[in-house]
């Protein structure tokens, strides 16, 4: 029997995974700060029979040493993870990024089944990816395969307005990661209109009409449809399920969509960017991968 987990910031979820398309919840646990306490919460979830694990974190783990860099998760960064667990758990076990599972559900069986190619975007707080090839997940050097969030590639002066090159968390300046998710926009927002607002009260008033907000999204359009149009290019996806908070607003995917399609080499009346359609990415994600992994 494959277990799966679901582990974030604050909460770990498991659930037997009888087939990748059949999960029985098995409850949840708070997210502990220590290694130890880490383990004793997936034991806690862990049923006896349990054969092989498969794990969906906020998290990039380095297929060549294993290591996983999770910056919100002090208890598990830093450690060969897949290998401690199974010393620990006494199991297999496999472990993915959560937008990687994001997209391989998508893939599979989400808004990308029946294309070859499949790039899946996370529009959260911050901004990830993965890429699904023939039905199987690209890792890349290092894990971060996927990852067109980072790189200095902002421009500074998107439909004529100064937007300065904002520091990331990553060490650059000028990354999607800025001003793509929901902090993102929110500082775009400072920025240009020199007022306060939640990511949700900017779209609420982007929808209403209001200026400022629409000057916000509008700039926010720009920013991002571009690098999105070029990761696109170079690796040839056909969909691009998005994710994540900002992504539950259809009108702004549909939005990026269309500026997106503006900006493509390969012209489509068809929408290319769309909303994610799988209720649960990470569990479903990780319960696909561990049966491609331990059958």
């Amino acid at each position: 029997m494959l277990v799966t987990f679901d582990i974030g910031g604050s909460r770990i979820r498991a659930a037997r995974a009888l087939a990748p398309d059949d999960l029985e919840p098995l409850g949840e646990a708070p997210m502990p700060q220590a290694f130890a306490g880490f383990v004793a919460a997936l034991m806690g979830l862990l049923p006896a029979g349990a054969r092989s694990v498969a794990i969906s974190i906020a998290g990039v783990v380095d297929p060549e040493d294993g290591r996983i860099t999770a910056a919100n998760l002090p208890a598990v960064t830093g450690r060969r993870l897949a290998a401690d667990l199974e010393a620990a758990l006494g199991r297999p076990v496999w472990i993915g990024n959560d937008a990687d599972c994001f997209v391989l559900t998508e893939a599979l069986r989400g808004a990308g089944r029946g294309h070859r190619n499949v790039f899946g975007i996370i529009l959260g707080s911050g901004v990830g990816g993965g890429l699904v090839l023939d039905g199987r997940l690209v890792a890349g050097a290092g894990g971060f395969a996927g990852e067109w969030g980072h790189g200095t590639v902002l421009n500074e002066r998107p439909l004529g307005r100064d937007v300065p090159h904002l520091g990331c968390g990553c060490g650059l300046r000028g990354c999607v990661d800025t001003v793509g998710g929901a902090r993102g926009i929110e500082r775009l927002h400072r920025h240009l209109s020199g007022s306060e607002a939640s990511s949700r009260e900017i779209l609420s008033a982007w929808r209403a009409g209001e200026m400022a907000a629409a000057v916000t999204v509008e700039t926010w359009l720009d920013l991002v449809a571009g690098p999105l149009a070029l990761v696109l290019n170079v690796v040839g996806a056909s969909v691009v399920p998005a994710g994540g908070g900002l992504a539950s607003d259809r009108a702004l995917v549909a939005s990026l969509d269309g500026a997106v399609r503006q900006r493509l080499l390969r012209r489509t009346a068809s929408p290319l960017v769309v909303p994610a359609a799988h209720p649960e990415p990470g569990l479903v994600g990780a319960a696909l991968a561990g049966w491609q992994a331990f059958g």
